[in-house]
């Protein structure tokens, strides 16, 4: 009877600090919620960081969104797509609707010689925000031997999602540091969290994106500069396919509103609160449960694409 009373005495408090731990976790977890997507940090990016932003892939969806969020808080913007005609549209749009500057610098970020253009383009600014938000996904998802034009899609998908990121980050850096400000954003993906089979090229390129953020944001935030990698699940873009915004694929105007909001709070986000919380919950099974989830998933949209291009 005696040695019961102590075994019973651990398990006790083997349970009691098990408790304890669990009820800490959810009330951080909630404050950080709260924190993040009640109050977020609406001074945290403007004209204060530099009079400039810059925009890659900044003609449709998050991209021009972001360019619309930062000329509305008072930043000039220059914008960088591959479409002049496009360039100049929106270039219109944002003066007219935001009263501030703007440039434009046409460039495929798919080549691999347009660096010295773009550099030349930003000489002479003070860059206070970058966001490296242009990206090229999988037509449909597809296993890594029958995705079409495959030698011509690997290339295309590193020098638009690894390359670009790379390169215009060297390019702006310098002038952040010597000032000892300016915020990067990085626009990856929730597909760069998680392997992604079906878009295994897409998926490790962003994949790359976060942990380039990640490393970076460690490296430079003594200097002031504050790098975030933002890892979205489906907004409704033409990228994405998705006309409709609903509850969980939000429109990118509704997405910037939010994302932007976590810059100074989190060096890496989802971006949106009904995002987070996927993320969450995606972390938390066992890794065979979500991989059935998602190559299921990529399994049924493959086949329905390829039934309609048949009858097409």
């Amino acid at each position: 009877m005696e040695s019961v009373l102590p075994a019973a005495s651990f398990l006790y408090w083997v349970g009691a600090g098990t408790v304890a731990y669990v009820v800490l976790r959810v009330s951080y977890s909630l404050f950080t919620a709260l924190r993040v997507w009640g109050v977020g940090n609406e001074a945290g990016v403007g004209p204060g960081l530099g009079e400039w932003a810059v925009v890659t892939g900044s003609t449709d969806g998050i991209g021009k969104s972001y360019a619309e969020e930062l000329a509305k808080r008072g930043m000039k913007v220059v914008l960088i797509s591959r479409s002049q005609d496009k360039l100049n549209q929106v270039s219109s749009e944002i003066k007219e609707k935001f009263k501030v500057e703007t440039r434009t610098i046409a460039a495929d970020f798919a080549s691999e010689d347009i660096y010295d253009k773009i550099k030349t383009g930003l000489a002479g600014l003070e860059i206070g925000v970058l966001v490296n938000n242009v990206g090229m996904a999988y037509e449909y998802p597809e296993y890594f031997l029958d995705v079409p034009d495959l030698d011509n899609i690997i290339k295309k998908l590193i020098n638009i999602n690894v390359l670009s990121v790379c390169k215009m980050t060297r390019l702006v850096l310098p002038g952040m540091v010597e000032r000892s400000k300016g915020v990067i954003l990085n626009i990856s993906s929730a597909s760069g969290m998680f392997p992604v089979p079906l878009l295994t090229v897409y998926s490790a390129a962003k994949a790359f994106v976060d942990f380039f953020s990640q490393c970076l944001h460690e490296e430079y935030r003594s200097k002031g500069i504050f790098v975030q990698c933002v890892l979205p699940y489906f907004v409704a873009t033409k990228m994405a396919k998705i006309r409709k915004p609903t509850f969980d694929k939000p429109s990118s105007e509704t997405f910037v509103k939010y994302a932007i909001k976590t810059v100074g709070l989190q060096s890496r986000t989802n971006g949106y609160p009904i995002h987070s919380l996927m993320g969450s919950i995606f972390s938390i099974l066992p890794s065979w449960i979500y991989l059935k989830i998602v190559v299921g998933v990529h399994k049924s949209i493959r086949a329905r694409f390829l039934k309609k291009t048949k009858k097409n």
